[in-house]
Protein backbone atom coordinates (compact mmCIF):
# COMPACT_ATOMS: atom_id res chain seq x y z
CA UNK A 1 0.00 0.00 0.00
CA UNK A 2 1.49 3.70 -0.66
CA UNK A 3 2.25 5.56 2.18
CA UNK A 4 0.19 8.53 2.87
CA UNK A 5 2.23 11.39 2.26
CA UNK A 6 2.50 9.58 -1.75
CA UNK A 7 -1.02 9.81 -1.85
CA UNK A 8 -3.18 13.04 -3.05
CA UNK A 9 -6.47 13.41 -3.65
CA UNK A 10 -8.90 15.90 -5.25
CA UNK A 11 -12.53 16.64 -4.40
CA UNK A 12 -14.89 17.82 -6.44
CA UNK A 13 -18.07 18.65 -4.80
CA UNK A 14 -20.46 19.31 -7.85
CA UNK A 15 -24.38 20.34 -8.35
CA UNK A 16 -24.93 17.22 -10.10
CA UNK A 17 -22.19 14.68 -9.45
CA UNK A 18 -19.83 14.01 -6.38
CA UNK A 19 -16.02 13.20 -8.06
CA UNK A 20 -12.83 11.98 -6.24
CA UNK A 21 -9.86 11.44 -8.12
CA UNK A 22 -6.66 9.35 -6.20
CA UNK A 23 -3.37 10.17 -7.40
CA UNK A 24 0.17 9.06 -6.76
CA UNK A 25 3.24 10.72 -6.21
CA UNK A 26 6.36 9.14 -8.51
CA UNK A 27 9.69 9.08 -7.28
CA UNK A 28 10.75 10.54 -10.71
CA UNK A 29 12.01 13.73 -11.28
CA UNK A 30 9.46 16.51 -12.40
CA UNK A 31 7.03 13.26 -13.01
CA UNK A 32 3.15 14.46 -12.93
CA UNK A 33 1.25 11.86 -9.81
CA UNK A 34 0.02 8.65 -11.61
CA UNK A 35 -3.88 8.48 -11.12
CA UNK A 36 -4.78 5.15 -9.07
CA UNK A 37 -8.44 5.47 -8.77
CA UNK A 38 -11.41 8.12 -9.52
CA UNK A 39 -15.45 7.38 -8.61
CA UNK A 40 -18.23 9.25 -8.92
CA UNK A 41 -21.95 9.51 -6.89
CA UNK A 42 -25.11 11.37 -7.77
CA UNK A 43 -25.06 14.75 -5.35
CA UNK A 44 -28.38 15.52 -3.36
CA UNK A 45 -28.28 19.07 -1.55
CA UNK A 46 -25.85 20.61 -4.15
CA UNK A 47 -27.50 23.22 -6.19
CA UNK A 48 -25.67 25.84 -8.30
CA UNK A 49 -22.16 24.78 -6.57
CA UNK A 50 -23.97 25.71 -2.97
CA UNK A 51 -24.87 23.31 -0.40
CA UNK A 52 -28.71 23.57 0.57
CA UNK A 53 -29.13 20.61 2.87
CA UNK A 54 -25.49 19.82 4.72
CA UNK A 55 -27.01 15.80 5.71
CA UNK A 56 -27.65 15.36 1.86
CA UNK A 57 -24.39 16.50 1.01
CA UNK A 58 -22.43 14.90 3.40
CA UNK A 59 -24.29 11.42 2.23
CA UNK A 60 -23.27 11.85 -1.20
CA UNK A 61 -19.97 12.70 -0.23
CA UNK A 62 -19.02 9.67 2.13
CA UNK A 63 -21.01 7.42 -0.85
CA UNK A 64 -18.70 8.52 -3.25
CA UNK A 65 -15.71 8.35 -0.30
CA UNK A 66 -16.72 4.85 0.08
CA UNK A 67 -16.55 3.59 -3.81
CA UNK A 68 -13.24 5.29 -3.62
CA UNK A 69 -11.58 3.29 -1.08
CA UNK A 70 -13.39 0.21 -2.60
CA UNK A 71 -11.61 1.15 -5.93
CA UNK A 72 -8.17 1.81 -4.66
CA UNK A 73 -7.85 -0.25 -1.66
CA UNK A 74 -6.47 2.49 0.03
CA UNK A 75 -7.99 4.67 2.83
CA UNK A 76 -8.72 8.44 1.83
CA UNK A 77 -7.30 10.79 4.94
CA UNK A 78 -7.48 14.18 3.29
CA UNK A 79 -8.60 15.80 0.19
CA UNK A 80 -7.89 19.31 -1.32
CA UNK A 81 -11.57 20.24 -2.36
CA UNK A 82 -12.63 22.31 -5.57
CA UNK A 83 -15.23 24.59 -4.84
CA UNK A 84 -17.18 27.00 -7.09
CA UNK A 85 -20.98 28.50 -7.49
CA UNK A 86 -22.21 32.19 -8.36
CA UNK A 87 -20.67 33.60 -5.17
CA UNK A 88 -17.64 33.65 -5.88
CA UNK A 89 -16.14 36.76 -7.18
CA UNK A 90 -12.19 38.32 -7.93
CA UNK A 91 -11.02 41.55 -8.62
CA UNK A 92 -7.44 43.35 -8.92
CA UNK A 93 -5.63 44.21 -5.98
CA UNK A 94 -1.97 46.25 -5.49
CA UNK A 95 0.36 46.07 -2.01
CA UNK A 96 3.79 47.76 -1.63
CA UNK A 97 6.39 47.51 0.77
CA UNK A 98 9.61 48.90 1.30
CA UNK A 99 12.61 46.57 0.74
CA UNK A 100 13.94 45.08 4.29
CA UNK A 101 18.00 44.28 3.52
CA UNK A 102 19.98 47.39 3.51
CA UNK A 103 21.96 45.82 -0.12
CA UNK A 104 18.35 46.26 -1.19
CA UNK A 105 18.39 42.66 -1.98
CA UNK A 106 15.09 41.59 -2.68
CA UNK A 107 14.12 37.73 -0.86
CA UNK A 108 11.30 35.51 -0.76
CA UNK A 109 10.19 37.77 2.92
CA UNK A 110 9.50 40.56 1.27
CA UNK A 111 7.67 38.99 -1.64
CA UNK A 112 5.12 37.44 0.90
CA UNK A 113 5.14 41.34 2.83
CA UNK A 114 3.63 42.42 -0.55
CA UNK A 115 1.07 40.01 -0.84
CA UNK A 116 0.05 40.43 2.59
CA UNK A 117 -0.61 43.70 1.72
CA UNK A 118 -2.27 43.34 -0.89
CA UNK A 119 -4.44 40.87 0.82
CA UNK A 120 -5.62 44.05 2.98
CA UNK A 121 -7.95 45.24 0.32
CA UNK A 122 -11.24 45.76 1.55
CA UNK A 123 -13.28 42.66 1.65
CA UNK A 124 -16.94 42.76 2.17
CA UNK A 125 -18.35 41.37 5.86
CA UNK A 126 -19.51 37.83 4.52
CA UNK A 127 -16.67 37.26 2.54
CA UNK A 128 -13.73 35.29 2.96
CA UNK A 129 -10.50 35.34 0.12
CA UNK A 130 -9.75 32.06 -1.02
CA UNK A 131 -6.64 33.07 -3.35
CA UNK A 132 -4.37 35.39 -3.70
CA UNK A 133 -2.71 34.92 -6.77
CA UNK A 134 0.49 37.07 -7.10
CA UNK A 135 0.23 38.20 -11.19
CA UNK A 136 3.65 40.57 -11.92
CA UNK A 137 6.10 42.99 -9.85
CA UNK A 138 7.15 46.07 -10.09
CA UNK A 139 10.71 47.39 -8.51
CA UNK A 140 11.03 50.97 -8.49
CA UNK A 141 9.05 51.74 -11.03
CA UNK A 142 10.23 48.71 -13.21
CA UNK A 143 6.87 46.54 -14.01
CA UNK A 144 6.21 43.61 -16.16
CA UNK A 145 8.87 41.74 -13.36
CA UNK A 146 7.68 37.94 -12.59
CA UNK A 147 10.30 36.60 -10.10
CA UNK A 148 11.62 39.45 -8.40
CA UNK A 149 13.51 37.47 -5.96
CA UNK A 150 17.16 38.08 -6.17
CA UNK A 151 16.95 41.17 -7.58
CA UNK A 152 17.46 45.21 -5.87
CA UNK A 153 15.43 47.30 -5.28
CA UNK A 154 13.59 50.12 -2.72
CA UNK A 155 10.25 49.82 -3.11
CA UNK A 156 8.29 46.64 -4.19
CA UNK A 157 4.99 46.77 -5.76
CA UNK A 158 2.99 43.47 -6.69
CA UNK A 159 -0.09 43.11 -8.86
CA UNK A 160 -2.38 40.20 -7.66
CA UNK A 161 -6.15 38.83 -8.58
CA UNK A 162 -8.15 38.14 -5.13
CA UNK A 163 -10.83 35.71 -5.25
CA UNK A 164 -12.98 35.50 -2.74
CA UNK A 165 -16.10 33.77 -1.79
CA UNK A 166 -19.53 34.03 0.76
CA UNK A 167 -18.00 32.51 3.91
CA UNK A 168 -21.27 30.86 4.99
CA UNK A 169 -20.94 28.85 1.87
CA UNK A 170 -17.61 27.93 2.26
CA UNK A 171 -18.17 27.19 5.93
CA UNK A 172 -21.23 24.70 4.65
CA UNK A 173 -18.41 22.76 2.18
CA UNK A 174 -15.96 22.24 4.83
CA UNK A 175 -18.20 21.75 7.33
CA UNK A 176 -20.09 18.73 4.87
CA UNK A 177 -16.57 17.63 4.26
CA UNK A 178 -15.21 17.23 7.67
CA UNK A 179 -18.48 15.55 8.85
CA UNK A 180 -17.63 12.39 6.79
CA UNK A 181 -14.64 12.13 8.99
CA UNK A 182 -11.60 13.56 6.47
CA UNK A 183 -9.58 16.22 6.54
CA UNK A 184 -8.90 19.07 4.40
CA UNK A 185 -5.83 20.23 2.94
CA UNK A 186 -6.86 23.21 0.86
CA UNK A 187 -9.81 24.92 -0.73
CA UNK A 188 -9.36 25.64 -4.14
CA UNK A 189 -11.25 27.53 -6.66
CA UNK A 190 -12.51 24.63 -8.86
CA UNK A 191 -12.06 26.32 -12.56
CA UNK A 192 -8.28 27.14 -11.41
CA UNK A 193 -7.99 23.69 -10.62
CA UNK A 194 -9.22 22.63 -13.97
CA UNK A 195 -7.29 25.06 -15.97
CA UNK A 196 -4.15 23.00 -14.43
CA UNK A 197 -5.31 19.94 -15.68
CA UNK A 198 -5.91 20.67 -19.05
CA UNK A 199 -3.70 23.65 -20.15
CA UNK A 200 -0.30 23.55 -21.04
CA UNK A 201 2.28 26.38 -20.46
CA UNK A 202 2.46 27.55 -24.04
CA UNK A 203 -2.00 28.03 -23.85
CA UNK A 204 -1.27 30.18 -20.71
CA UNK A 205 1.25 32.59 -22.23
CA UNK A 206 -0.35 32.26 -25.82
CA UNK A 207 -3.81 33.85 -24.18
CA UNK A 208 -6.69 31.14 -23.43
CA UNK A 209 -10.01 30.84 -21.74
CA UNK A 210 -10.95 27.34 -20.19
CA UNK A 211 -14.47 26.52 -20.01
CA UNK A 212 -16.46 24.38 -17.51
CA UNK A 213 -19.86 23.27 -18.49
CA UNK A 214 -21.05 21.67 -15.29
CA UNK A 215 -24.59 20.82 -14.39
CA UNK A 216 -26.30 24.45 -13.22
CA UNK A 217 -22.69 26.49 -13.77
CA UNK A 218 -20.86 27.64 -16.41
CA UNK A 219 -17.20 28.49 -15.21
CA UNK A 220 -14.46 30.68 -16.71
CA UNK A 221 -11.13 31.37 -16.40
CA UNK A 222 -9.04 33.09 -18.63
CA UNK A 223 -4.81 33.16 -18.85
CA UNK A 224 -2.75 35.52 -20.90
CA UNK A 225 0.81 35.57 -20.29
CA UNK A 226 0.90 32.91 -17.72
CA UNK A 227 -1.01 35.08 -15.68
CA UNK A 228 -4.72 35.04 -14.64
CA UNK A 229 -6.68 37.62 -16.27
CA UNK A 230 -10.23 37.02 -14.76
CA UNK A 231 -12.57 34.37 -13.58
CA UNK A 232 -16.54 34.17 -14.05
CA UNK A 233 -19.06 31.40 -12.65
CA UNK A 234 -21.90 31.56 -14.52
CA UNK A 235 -25.53 30.65 -13.33
CA UNK A 236 -26.14 28.33 -16.41
CA UNK A 237 -25.28 24.81 -17.40
CA UNK A 238 -26.23 21.52 -19.06
CA UNK A 239 -29.69 20.90 -16.59
CA UNK A 240 -30.96 23.96 -18.42
CA UNK A 241 -30.71 22.13 -21.51
CA UNK A 242 -32.15 19.10 -19.68
CA UNK A 243 -35.35 20.98 -18.48
CA UNK A 244 -35.33 23.09 -21.96
CA UNK A 245 -36.16 19.67 -23.35
CA UNK A 246 -38.94 18.48 -20.62
CA UNK A 247 -40.28 21.57 -21.37
CA UNK A 248 -40.44 21.54 -25.07
CA UNK A 249 -41.42 17.74 -25.44
CA UNK A 250 -43.99 17.74 -22.43
CA UNK A 251 -41.80 14.45 -20.64
CA UNK A 252 -40.00 14.08 -17.61
CA UNK A 253 -37.08 15.06 -16.28
CA UNK A 254 -35.23 11.91 -16.36
CA UNK A 255 -36.86 11.06 -20.08
CA UNK A 256 -35.12 14.14 -21.17
CA UNK A 257 -31.68 13.72 -19.72
CA UNK A 258 -32.20 10.21 -21.40
CA UNK A 259 -32.66 12.09 -24.50
CA UNK A 260 -30.34 14.82 -24.28
CA UNK A 261 -27.79 11.73 -23.92
CA UNK A 262 -28.20 9.45 -26.28
CA UNK A 263 -30.12 11.85 -29.19
CA UNK A 264 -28.36 15.07 -28.06
CA UNK A 265 -26.72 17.52 -30.75
CA UNK A 266 -26.21 21.25 -31.07
CA UNK A 267 -26.15 20.72 -34.63
CA UNK A 268 -29.76 20.68 -35.90
CA UNK A 269 -28.53 21.63 -39.75
CA UNK A 270 -26.83 17.71 -39.88
CA UNK A 271 -30.43 16.14 -39.45
CA UNK A 272 -33.42 16.22 -42.11
CA UNK A 273 -36.86 15.94 -41.42
CA UNK A 274 -36.94 12.29 -41.48
CA UNK A 275 -34.79 11.86 -38.65
CA UNK A 276 -37.26 10.71 -35.74
CA UNK A 277 -36.73 9.12 -32.54
CA UNK A 278 -40.05 7.65 -30.47
CA UNK A 279 -39.73 9.59 -27.36
CA UNK A 280 -42.72 7.35 -25.73
CA UNK A 281 -39.71 4.66 -25.51
CA UNK A 282 -38.19 6.82 -22.71
CA UNK A 283 -41.27 8.50 -21.43
CA UNK A 284 -43.20 4.95 -20.55
CA UNK A 285 -45.79 6.12 -22.79
CA UNK A 286 -47.70 5.30 -25.81
CA UNK A 287 -45.43 5.96 -29.29
CA UNK A 288 -44.69 9.65 -29.75
CA UNK A 289 -42.53 10.08 -32.95
CA UNK A 290 -40.54 13.55 -32.44
CA UNK A 291 -38.09 15.60 -35.44
CA UNK A 292 -34.13 14.79 -33.92
CA UNK A 293 -33.89 18.32 -35.72
CA UNK A 294 -36.52 19.66 -33.42
CA UNK A 295 -34.44 18.55 -30.73
CA UNK A 296 -30.97 19.68 -31.68
CA UNK A 297 -32.21 22.91 -32.15
CA UNK A 298 -33.69 23.13 -28.30
CA UNK A 299 -30.05 22.05 -27.32
CA UNK A 300 -28.41 25.02 -29.91
CA UNK A 301 -30.31 27.83 -28.60
CA UNK A 302 -29.37 26.80 -24.95
CA UNK A 303 -26.16 26.05 -26.26
CA UNK A 304 -25.50 29.86 -27.85
CA UNK A 305 -27.31 31.27 -24.70
CA UNK A 306 -24.11 29.82 -23.03
CA UNK A 307 -21.27 30.95 -25.22
CA UNK A 308 -23.57 34.45 -25.86
CA UNK A 309 -22.99 35.10 -21.83
CA UNK A 310 -18.99 34.04 -22.19
CA UNK A 311 -18.41 36.48 -24.80
CA UNK A 312 -20.29 38.94 -22.88
CA UNK A 313 -17.34 38.13 -19.94
CA UNK A 314 -14.50 38.60 -22.73
CA UNK A 315 -15.38 41.99 -23.88
CA UNK A 316 -15.18 43.25 -20.31
CA UNK A 317 -11.59 42.16 -20.72
CA UNK A 318 -11.18 43.23 -24.60
CA UNK A 319 -10.89 39.49 -25.08
CA UNK A 320 -13.79 38.98 -27.61
CA UNK A 321 -12.16 37.06 -30.18
CA UNK A 322 -8.77 37.94 -29.16
CA UNK A 323 -7.17 35.04 -27.60
CA UNK A 324 -4.62 33.31 -29.59
CA UNK A 325 -5.03 30.34 -27.76
CA UNK A 326 -8.79 29.89 -27.95
CA UNK A 327 -11.25 28.30 -25.84
CA UNK A 328 -10.55 24.75 -24.14
CA UNK A 329 -14.01 23.53 -23.15
CA UNK A 330 -14.16 20.44 -20.62
CA UNK A 331 -17.08 19.31 -17.40
CA UNK A 332 -19.44 17.26 -18.13
CA UNK A 333 -21.58 19.61 -20.17
CA UNK A 334 -19.16 19.39 -22.65
CA UNK A 335 -20.00 16.01 -23.97
CA UNK A 336 -22.41 17.16 -25.74
CA UNK A 337 -22.11 16.51 -29.72
CA UNK A 338 -21.41 20.15 -31.80
CA UNK A 339 -20.66 21.91 -28.73
CA UNK A 340 -17.08 23.08 -30.56
CA UNK A 341 -18.51 24.13 -33.75
CA UNK A 342 -21.46 26.21 -32.07
CA UNK A 343 -18.46 27.65 -30.00
CA UNK A 344 -16.42 28.45 -32.76
CA UNK A 345 -19.27 30.54 -34.34
CA UNK A 346 -20.30 32.26 -31.17
CA UNK A 347 -16.66 33.24 -29.76
CA UNK A 348 -14.77 33.36 -32.91
CA UNK A 349 -12.26 31.63 -31.51
CA UNK A 350 -10.24 27.84 -31.93
CA UNK A 351 -11.86 25.50 -29.83
CA UNK A 352 -11.04 21.96 -28.51
CA UNK A 353 -12.61 19.85 -25.88
CA UNK A 354 -10.11 19.79 -22.46
CA UNK A 355 -8.47 16.42 -21.90
CA UNK A 356 -6.04 16.23 -18.97
CA UNK A 357 -2.65 16.89 -19.96
CA UNK A 358 0.17 14.34 -19.61
CA UNK A 359 -1.26 12.35 -16.88
CA UNK A 360 -0.44 8.52 -16.80
CA UNK A 361 -2.84 6.21 -15.47
CA UNK A 362 -4.74 2.76 -15.89
CA UNK A 363 -8.10 4.10 -15.09
CA UNK A 364 -9.83 4.81 -18.10
CA UNK A 365 -12.42 7.66 -17.12
CA UNK A 366 -9.17 9.40 -16.60
CA UNK A 367 -9.98 11.37 -19.99
CA UNK A 368 -13.78 11.40 -19.35
CA UNK A 369 -14.31 15.55 -19.17
CA UNK A 370 -16.53 15.66 -16.22
CA UNK A 371 -13.46 14.60 -14.17
CA UNK A 372 -11.29 17.20 -15.27
CA UNK A 373 -11.52 19.19 -11.73
CA UNK A 374 -11.14 16.31 -9.77
CA UNK A 375 -7.99 15.89 -11.62
CA UNK A 376 -6.36 19.11 -11.72
CA UNK A 377 -7.30 18.91 -7.66
CA UNK A 378 -4.77 16.37 -7.39
CA UNK A 379 -2.29 18.23 -9.73
CA UNK A 380 -2.46 21.34 -7.55
CA UNK A 381 -2.06 18.82 -4.63
CA UNK A 382 0.80 17.83 -5.84
CA UNK A 383 2.54 21.12 -6.84
CA UNK A 384 1.96 22.55 -3.38
CA UNK A 385 2.98 19.61 -1.22
CA UNK A 386 6.19 18.58 -3.94
CA UNK A 387 8.76 20.35 -5.38
CA UNK A 388 8.11 20.17 -9.38
CA UNK A 389 7.30 23.48 -10.41
CA UNK A 390 4.10 23.64 -12.17
CA UNK A 391 2.55 26.35 -14.76
CA UNK A 392 1.63 28.02 -11.53
CA UNK A 393 5.27 28.55 -10.82
CA UNK A 394 4.52 32.84 -9.92
CA UNK A 395 2.86 31.63 -7.00
CA UNK A 396 2.45 27.62 -5.90
CA UNK A 397 6.30 28.30 -5.21
CA UNK A 398 5.19 31.07 -2.90
CA UNK A 399 4.40 29.67 0.58
CA UNK A 400 0.60 28.72 0.38
CA UNK A 401 -1.44 31.18 2.66
CA UNK A 402 -3.09 29.97 5.61
CA UNK A 403 -6.25 28.06 4.69
CA UNK A 404 -9.56 28.97 4.98
CA UNK A 405 -10.27 25.96 6.19
CA UNK A 406 -8.39 25.47 9.63
CA UNK A 407 -10.74 28.46 11.18
CA UNK A 408 -13.71 26.50 10.79
CA UNK A 409 -11.91 23.03 11.51
CA UNK A 410 -12.69 23.02 15.45
CA UNK A 411 -16.24 24.03 14.48
CA UNK A 412 -17.09 21.13 12.60
CA UNK A 413 -15.48 18.28 13.44
CA UNK A 414 -17.13 15.30 15.23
Amino acid sequence: MPADKDIIVGLDVGSCAVRIAVGQRLNEEDAKPQIIGIAEAPAEGINRGVITSIEEAVSSISSCLEKTERLTGVPVEKVWAGISGTHITSQESRGVVAVSKPNGEIVEPDVERAIEAARTVATPPNYEILHVIPKSFTIDGQSGIKDPIGMNGVRLEVTTQIIQGVSAQIKSLTKAIYRTGVDIEDVVLSILATAEAVLTGRQRQLGTAVINIGGSTTSLAVFEEGDLLSVNILPIGSEHITSDFAIGLRISIDAAEKIKLEYGSALPKIFNKHDEINIGEFNGSESNFISRKYISEIIEARAEEIFDKIDAELKKIDRSGMLPGGVVITGGGAKLDGLIEVSKRKLRLPSALGYPVGLTSTVNKVNDLGFATALGLVLWGEQLQGSRQGNFRNFLNLKPLKSVTKKFKKLFRL
